[in-house]
């Protein structure tokens, strides 16, 4: 090497040290008086194109930044590039000068360096406007912000697959938000990698800026959010440094409104390309550990990109800047605006409402850009938005979207998946819209296989919005404005083991004993019981142990069949089983799915036996205009594949118990709580006052104060006195302990 060096460049080394690398290998060459940098790349035609281009770039910005960006030091013959043979192989070589300073990666930043970063590319970019190269003008470049697409196919190198959905999902906001106004940007040479290990800093001013290999033809906006994206990915306080980078930046040049309305996205796209190259890198070169150097601080920032969210993101950017946003509406107009032409019925969620403008995961975020963690929607199943539900909706609806009466693979391939998760009597599957159209049909069903038509219904239960859903659901017939109860509906006692007519742990066999008594002394013969595994209307009340198995029997001794309402407790959610009804060790002769199963996409079904479907065929033809359709049948596919492959049952087990730990435990601190209970991530906390009664005025507070304090629950129970929570499936434990502290907070200040 020192012998190469001495001949192609007249240069005398006494010193060369290998550097870290990624894709090339460089050297550090010191002689008596100076330094120098030697890279050499694997040869080929591009790569000899692109460094003599990097170097024509270099030589042109000498005179705005000599000694502040590298100098191509040209060989002996005058080139600046070179193909050398070096111990057998063939390298596209070349010499630079040796920038001084401190890199920023090895220093506390602080806020002047950022700023003085800001104001060095914006400066760099300025000259660099003058530039013309068109073998970087033509570049293709994985680094390069807009070729983010090109990454994709390192998705799968990531070992996590949950993280492998988060780079999805941005991928998905980068596809809908950036690429159809990409070719309306400015574009620009830009340098595209000002990382921490690329800037020198001396005496908190940026002195030098290093490494041109992915030097791009890019939107200019791609170059400030490279530039943000490195500067805080390891801050706590993202804004801390961004506002004074982008602010100088701005001095420069200014930005358009949606070159900034834009940042949030490229940042997130530019983490994850870092993390797709991390991962690749590790499956093909396991060893080199500079490949992967800033992959937790690019994860951690990704993450944290869902916290902050693009509306909150971009109205920071813009105050900092002085420029004006359009307001949105008061959540008051809003709602001025709803009862225009929407009936005052349907109801809102919370005393001052919420005006909702986009989701992601766990986190839900309003028109005004706040965050909001989410620990009360269950129907986005397994996290809102979440990619590949969104893909296969999207895909299948591009291609074909019909109803049954065609015929389409994808409604025997979906039925067959959902009915292997269910026990092998129960294989028959009637789809439809909703929970509430599913259990009118398991109602209409029940009394053609029978023969009967009354129906036995537990106490506080809730079946849905249709006349027969409201029939048979005693939180809706029961209420003061209610219908009242049917002649055809026998109600039976809630099996409350807490505070019920019976508790303690034989409270299940008497409860169990009063309804079969109940059934047997019944004038009619009852065609269906209906029940929930855990009663949600009723305040998130498990069955009591030893309640169903009896009454079930009963039921299916007088000709009556069984029916499990999943719609809220299914497809994984409680943790240890998949549906509800396995906790009890019960068979029922239909299952009613719904909310859940289509992540937010309506959907429901009737799962039931070979014999009751074979009694409905007897009967009027059945159809469903929209139940089962293509689009329908692969979103809802797309479900089942993430509560596989993301574990998402195991997830639910293991951060309800410890959710459910941290509930307890404020039980042990709070008197106002009198019971925690339900499983997985389906709980409940019942509030009570100082002599054992419902409490409802502290759980509306406590719901309306968490609402204040960005985190999303709700209450329930026949006094509205039990704090609910059904968060997505994702819903991590971080996330669980920030719950219980909102609610302890709560509590306290309650009393003050």
């Amino acid at each position: 090497m020192k012998e190469i060096i001495e001949k192609e460049f007249g240069i005398v080394p006494i010193e060369i040290k290998k550097l870290n690398g990624y894709e090339n290998i460089n050297y550090l060459v010191k002689t008596k008086t100076d330094s120098f940098v030697f890279k050499t790349y694997p040869f080929s035609k591009s790569i000899f194109a692109l460094t003599e281009a990097e170097n024509e770039a270099l030589s042109f910005i000498q005179d705005n930044f000599q000694k502040k960006t590298p100098k191509p030091i040209p060989f002996t013959d005058g080139s600046n590039t070179k193909n050398i043979e070096i111990n057998g192989d063939l390298l596209t070589c070349r010499m630079l000068s040796f920038m001084t300073g401190t890199f920023i990666g090895d220093l506390k930043t602080e806020k002047e360096m950022s700023s003085s970063l800001g104001s060095f590319l914006a400066n760099l970019d300025l000259t660099l406007m003058g530039f013309e190269n068109q073998i970087l003008q033509s570049r293709k470049c994985e680094w390069d912000i807009q070729q983010l697409p090109l990454n994709r196919k390192y998705i799968n190198d990531i070992a996590d697959i949950r993280k492998q959905n988060l780079v999805r999902y941005f991928f998905m906001q980068f596809e809908q938000h950036v690429m159809p106004i990409l070719p309306e940007l400015r574009m620009s040479y830009i340098h595209s990698d000002a990382n921490e290990w690329n800037i020198l800093i001396t005496e908190n001013k940026v002195n030098a800026l290093i490494d041109f290999g992915d030097m791009v033809y890019s939107p200019l906006i791609n170059e400030l959010a490279t530039a943000m994206t490195y500067i805080c990915y390891d801050q706590e306080n993202v804004y801390e440094h961004i506002l004074p980078l982008i602010h100088s930046y701005h001095h420069t040049i200014p930005l358009e409104k949606r070159e900034i309305s834009l940042l949030y996205y490229l940042i997130a796209a530019k983490l994850c390309i870092s993390v797709c190259h991390s991962a690749n890198a590790k499956k093909e070169h396991p060893h080199n550990s500079y490949a992967s150097i800033s992959e937790n601080n690019a994860w951690n920032m990704l993450y944290k990109m869902l916290e902050i969210n693009p509306i909150s993101f971009e109205k920071n950017l813009l105050d900092k800047l002085g420029i004006e946003k359009e307001q949105a509406k008061s959540e008051n107009a809003k709602l001025a605006e709803r009862h225009q032409h929407v009936s005052k019925i349907l109801s809102v969620s919370y005393d001052a409402p919420i005006g909702m403008e986009k989701a992601a995961f766990q986190y839900m975020y309003d028109a005004y850009g706040n965050t909001y963690l989410d620990a009360y929607n269950n129907i986005p199943h397994v996290g809102h938005g979440h990619p590949i539900v969104v893909e296969a909706g999207q895909k299948q609806m591009a291609q074909l979207n019909t109803n049954t009466r065609y015929l389409y693979d994808i409604l025997p391939e979906y039925a067959e998946r959902l009915l292997s998760k269910l026990p092998k009597h129960l294989n028959k599957v009637y789809f439809v819209n909703s929970g509430s159209e599913a259990n009118d049909l398991a109602i209409r069903m029940a009394k053609l296989h029978t023969g009967f038509k009354h129906i036995m219904v537990v106490e506080h239960g809730y079946h849905g919005h249709t006349q027969t859903g409201i029939d048979i659901s005693d939180y809706k017939f029961n209420h003061p404005k209610g219908q009242g109860k049917k002649e055809h509906i026998l109600k039976t006692k809630i099996p409350n083991s807490y505070n019920g007519i019976y508790t303690g742990e034989q409270s299940g066999i008497q409860y169990a004993s009063d309804a079969v008594d109940e059934i047997k002394n019944s004038e009619a013969t009852i065609a269906a019981f209906i029940c929930e595994p855990i009663i949600g209307c009723g305040g998130q009340v498990p069955l009591a142990d030893g309640y169903l198995t009896s009454v079930y029997n009963a039921i299916h001794d007088q000709g009556g069949i069984c029916i499990s309402d999943e719609v809220q407790t299914g497809f994984g959610r409680l943790g240890d089983c998949f549906w509800g009804f396995q906790q009890h060790k019960v068979k029922p002769d239909m299952v009613v799915i719904g909310k859940p199963m289509g992540n937010g996409h309506p959907m429901g079904a009737v799962i039931t036996t070979d014999t009751i479907s074979n009694s409905f065929e007897q009967g009027v033809e059945f159809f469903s205009s929209f139940g089962g359709n293509p689009v329908s049948c692969a979103i809802g596919k797309a479900v089942l594949d993430v509560i596989d492959t993301e574990k998402l049952q195991e997830l639910a087990l293991k951060n309800g118990h410890y959710y459910k730990t941290l509930l307890k435990d404020l039980m042990g601190n709070h008197s106002e709580i009198g019971d925690v209970r339900g499983s997985g991530l389906f709980l409940g906390m019942e509030l009570i006052d100082d002599k054992g009664q419902a409490n409802t005025k502290l759980a509306q507070y406590i719901k309306n104060e968490l609402r204040v304090r960005k985190v999303l629950i709700s209450t329930d129970g026949p006094f509205d006195s039990v704090i609910k929570t059904k968060p997505p499936l994702i819903f991590n434990s971080s996330n669980a302990l920030r719950v219980c502290e909102e609610i302890d907070r709560a509590i306290k200040r309650f009393y003050r």
